[in-house]
C-alpha cells in the first residue's frame, strides 16, 4: 500500500478515486510544522535559523500520518505546486523521515485522472530553493511582525501589527485619500455639435476640437458663450475622413489577481469569495455517476501560460462551434509579469469540453457564475481578434474644426464569447462624404469638473498591489482582511477609507522604519525572494542584509517613540449609565459603541444601522446584519423572536402585484426591484434617473 499525503479533504477524496486501492490518500490539512505563535521562534545569532514546532490541535494528525507512514510501501508528497505546498512536503518529508534522496514529492496542476496519473510517474526530490525561499518569506514577516508590533501595542494600542506587506497596502490606502483631500477642481467645458447629414440624414454629434489649428481649452461658460455665437453664423463641411482598419485582441487567460478583479467587477464577489469558491472548483466537483473532478487549474498563479494540449483542445472546440474564421493562424501566447513562476499555467478549464451549460446542475449558483467566467476568459483567449472599421471625421467650421468618431463592428472575433469593459460599446457614424454640406441642429455646452483619483476597491487594490510587485497571488486575500480586521482601513460602499489608526501607524513606520513601508523596497524584497526560489540567491544573504539595517531601526525606535493618544470618536448617542457621550471604538467583529468612562463604567452597544423599512411579519424596523462570515443581509431588530430575513436591500413600497416586501438587487451594476416572495416573481428595472433622485 502506497500512502499519499495533499492538504484538503476534499483533494484526498478526488484524487483517491483517481489511484484505485493500492493508494490510501489522507490530508495534512494544511501546515503541520510551523513557527510557533507565543514567541519569534527565531535564533538569529545562530543563522536565523527557525525553531518550529507541531501547531496546536495539529499533534493528532501528524500522528496519524507518521502510523501510515511506517506501513506504506512508498510514501508521496503531492501538496500544492507552490513555495507554500513545497514547505509542507519538507516538513513532512522531516516528521515521516523520509530519505532526503528519494523522490518523493509529487506535483500536478490539475485535478484530473490524466494529470493525477501523469504527475505519479514522474515523482522528483523536494526543491530545497522553494523550501528556502518559503522560510525567508516566513522569516522576515516574523521579524518584522513579532519586532515592530510590541512598540505598537505600547505606544498606541493593544492588538496592531506591523506586517511587511499589510503595511505598504494601508500605505497606499492613505496616499491615496492624502491625493483625494489636498484635490482641487478644475472647471472646463466641453462643446458638442449635433449635426445632419442633409435634409433628411441621421443625426451625430461632433466635439469642438480647434481654432486655427490650435488646440481650444475652454475654462468658463463666458467662454463657451462666445464660441457658440460663432458657431452659429458658421457653414459646417465635412473637411477630412479617415478610414483605419483595426484590431482589438482578446484579453489573457487568468492570473488569480485578474480573476478576483473580474469576478468583483462582473460578479460582485469579495476576493475572499472568489478564492473560496474557485478553491472547489479546484479540489473536485461531482458531476454525476460517481465521477469526481477538478474543473479548474491550480488557481495560485501568475502565469498566463496555458499547454499545448489545451490550446489544441480550445482550437478544435473554437472550429466546431464557431466556424474557421473564429480560430486564430497560430495559437496565441500572452506575456506574464515580470518575476512570473512560469511553471505555472494560467487558471483555465482542465477541460473545454465540461462546457458551463453541461456543469451548471451539477454546481451551486455562484459556483456555475465563476466557472463559467473562467471557462468564457479562457476560450476567449485562444480565439481571433475582432475587426473594426473606425472611422475619423475631421468638420470645418469658419476658423473652428470639430472632430467626430465612430467604428463598425465588422468581425466579432472573442467577443462574440467575453467582454470585459464599456469600451466595447460602438458610435457608428452616418455615412458621409469629403466636402459634403451639414446642418446644424443644436450646440451642446456641458459644463465638467475634474475628478480626484478614485479610493481603491479590492479589485483595484489588488491591481495595484501586482503592478507594484507587492505581494504574490496567495497574500492577496489575507492582506486585505488582515488591514481590515486590525482596524486600519474601513470599507465604506464597496471602497477602502484609512481610519485614524492606519495614518497613525503608517506616519510611525514612515519615520522609524522608511524601508518596511517603502514600495519599492518592497518590491525588491519580492524580488530577491523569487531569486532564492529560482537558485540565484541564497536565503542566509537576504535576510543578513535586512536584519543589519532593520536592528538599527529597531534600537532608535524603542528608544524615541513615545506614547501616541488616538482621538476618539464622539457619538451624538449618551450612556445610560452614567450619561456621558458614547465613543467609537473597533473590536474583533467591528466598530462598536462604548462608554469612555471604561473601566468604571462598562457599558457597551452594538451599531445598528436601521432600513427605515418595517418587517412584513411583526412591523418592527429591518436593520443591517452580518452573517459569521461577514456578508451582509437585513433582518428584524426583533430578534430571535421574529426570524425574518433577507439577503437583498429591502424597500418601502409594496409588491403591487401581491403586496409583499419588495427588495433591490444589483447584478452587473444593473439594479433591478423585485418581489420577494418567491411565488409572485413580479421584477422591474431601477431606470437611471429614479435610482438618483433615490
Amino acid at each position: 500500500m502506497n500512502l499519499v499525503i495533499v492538504e484538503s479533504p476534499a483533494k484526498a477524496r478526488t484524487i483517491g478515486k483517481f489511484l484505485g486501492r493500492n493508494y490510501k490518500v489522507m490530508a495534512s490539512q494544511g501546515h503541520l510544522i510551523d513557527l510557533p505563535k507565543s514567541r519569534l521562534g527565531i535564533d538569529i545569532e545562530g543563522g536565523f535559523k527557525p525553531r518550529y514546532i507541531t501547531i496546536r490541535g495539529k499533534g493528532q494528525i501528524l500522528k496519524q500520518l507518521k502510523d501510515a507512514g511506517k506501513k506504506a510501501k512508498t510514501v508521496y508528497l503531492a501538496a500544492d505546486p507552490d513555495r507554500e505546498g513545497e514547505a509542507i512536503c519538507w516538513h513532512l518529508q522531516q516528521a515521516l523521515k523520509i530519505d532526503e534522496n528519494q523522490p518523493c514529492r509529487v506535483e500536478f496542476n490539475e485535478i484530473t485522472r490524466e494529470a493525477i496519473k501523469e504527475a505519479f510517474k514522474n515523482p522528483r526530490l523536494i526543491d530545497f530553493n522553494r523550501v528556502d525561499a518559503q522560510q525567508a518569506r516566513r522569516i522576515l514577516d516574523r521579524l518584522v511582525g513579532y519586532q515592530i508590533s510590541p512598540l505598537l501595542w505600547r505606544n498606541i494600542r493593544s492588538g496592531l501589527s506591523a506586517g511587511r506587506v499589510q503595511s505598504v497596502a494601508v500605505r497606499l490606502i492613505c496616499d491615496r485619500e492624502d491625493e483625494i483631500n489636498s484635490f482641487v477642481p478644475q472647471e472646463y467645458w466641453t462643446l458638442e455639435a449635433l449635426l445632419q447629414s442633409g435634409a433628411d440624414g441621421a443625426r451625430f454629434k461632433a466635439l469642438l476640437d480647434r481654432r486655427q489649428r490650435k488646440k481650444i481649452e475652454l475654462s468658463s461658460k463666458e467662454q463657451v458663450d462666445g464660441l457658440m455665437a460663432e458657431l452659429r453664423t458658421a457653414d459646417f463641411v465635412v473637411e477630412k475622413i479617415v478610414r483605419t482598419r483595426r484590431q482589438r485582441r482578446p484579453y489573457p487567460p487568468f492570473t488569480t489577481s485578474s480573476l478576483q478583479q473580474e469576478a468583483s467587477s462582473k460578479l460582485g464577489f469579495t476576493s475572499r469569495k472568489t478564492m473560496t469558491l474557485a478553491q472547489q472548483l479546484y479540489e473536485g466537483i461531482n458531476i454525476g455517476q460517481g465521477q469526481t473532478v477538478g474543473l479548474v487549474t491550480y488557481i495560485r498563479t501568475d502565469s498566463t501560460r496555458v499547454s499545448e494540449q489545451s490550446q489544441k483542445e480550445a482550437r478544435e472546440l473554437i472550429r466546431d462551434t464557431f466556424g474557421a474564421d473564429f480560430v486564430p493562424d497560430s495559437p496565441p501566447h500572452y506575456r506574464s509579469r515580470k518575476g512570473a513562476q512560469e511553471a505555472h499555467e494560467a487558471i483555465r478549464p482542465t477541460s473545454v469540453q465540461r462546457k458551463p451549460a453541461d456543469m451548471e446542475k451539477y454546481l451551486t449558483r455562484d459556483q456555475f457564475r465563476l466557472y463559467k467566467l473562467i471557462w468564457d476568459r479562457f476560450m476567449a483567449s485562444q480565439m481571433a481578434p475582432a475587426v473594426f472599421d473606425q472611422v475619423r471625421v475631421v468638420i470645418a467650421a469658419g476658423d473652428f474644426t470639430l472632430k467626430a468618431t465612430g467604428s463598425t463592428l465588422l468581425f466579432p472575433g472573442y467577443l462574440v464569447l467575453y467582454r470585459a469593459e464599456d469600451r466595447d460599446a460602438d458610435t457608428v457614424l452616418p455615412p458621409l462624404e469629403e466636402g459634403q454640406k451639414l446642418k446644424l441642429i443644436e450646440l451642446l455646452p456641458e459644463q465638467h469638473f475634474t475628478q480626484p483619483p478614485p479610493r481603491f476597491n479590492e479589485a483595484s487594490l489588488i491591481k495595484t498591489l501586482e503592478e507594484k510587485g507587492i505581494g504574490r497571488p496567495s497574500t492577496y486575500v489575507p492582506i486585505i482582511e488582515t488591514i481590515q480586521g486590525r482596524g486600519y482601513v474601513v470599507k465604506k460602499n464597496k471602497v477602502f477609507v484609512p481610519a485614524e489608526l492606519g495614518y497613525v501607524v503608517v506616519e510611525l513606520l514612515k519615520q522609524y522604519f522608511p524601508e518596511i513601508i517603502d514600495i519599492g523596497f518592497t518590491a525588491k524584497m519580492e524580488s530577491q525572494l523569487d531569486d532564492i526560489s529560482a537558485g540565484k540567491l541564497k536565503r542566509d544573504h537576504v535576510l543578513t542584509d535586512f536584519y543589519r539595517t532593520f536592528k538599527e531601526r529597531l534600537t532608535v525606535a524603542e528608544q524615541e517613540i513615545k506614547r501616541i493618544e488616538l482621538t476618539a470618536e464622539v457619538s451624538d448617542e449618551t450612556c445610560p449609565q452614567c450619561g456621558r457621550h458614547l465613543i467609537y471604538k473597533h473590536g474583533r467583529f467591528g466598530r462598536f459603541l462604548a462608554c469612555p468612562g471604561y473601566p468604571e463604567c462598562k457599558y457597551t452597544k452594538n451599531i445598528v444601522k436601521e432600513t427605515g423599512v418595517p418587517c412584513p411579519h411583526c412591523g418592527k424596523m429591518l436593520v443591517e446584519r452580518h452573517s459569521k462570515k461577514g456578508r451582509l443581509f437585513y433582518g428584524c431588530s426583533g430578534f430571535p423572536e421574529c426570524r425574518f430575513s433577507v439577503w437583498d436591500k429591502p424597500l418601502p413600497e409594496k409588491c403591487p402585484r401581491c403586496g409583499a416586501l419588495m427588495v433591490e438587487t444589483v447584478r452587473r451594476k444593473n439594479k433591478t426591484k423585485r418581489c420577494s416572495s418567491k411565488d409572485c416573481g413580479f421584477k422591474e428595472p431601477v431606470l437611471a434617473g429614479a435610482a438618483a433622485e433615490g
